[in-house]
């Protein structure tokens, strides 16, 4: 089993030709950015629906109510 790999020379670029090539500010066509999109709000839409837990919940609490007992909180 032989192999051609790495017994080709590399191929040069000119420079000119390449900063044709590569534009500055890179660009998703709209029909990546809406599928990107769409993933996205999936993702984060499954994410917001998901309840608050009980223990968050109870850490919130201990502060709003430690907050209030110094009376150094501001309301929400």
């Amino acid at each position: 089993m032989t192999s051609d790999k790495g017994t080709k020379p590399a191929r040069i670029i000119p420079e000119a030709s390449l900063s044709a090539q590569i534009s500055l500010e890179p660009r998703l066509d709209s029909l990546s950015q809406g599928r990107i999109g769409d993933q996205l709000r999936a993702m984060y839409d499954d994410l917001i629906q998901q309840p608050v837990p009980e223990r968050f919940k109870d850490l919130l609490d201990q502060i709003d109510n430690a907050r209030n007992s110094t009376g150094s909180g501001t309301p929400r």
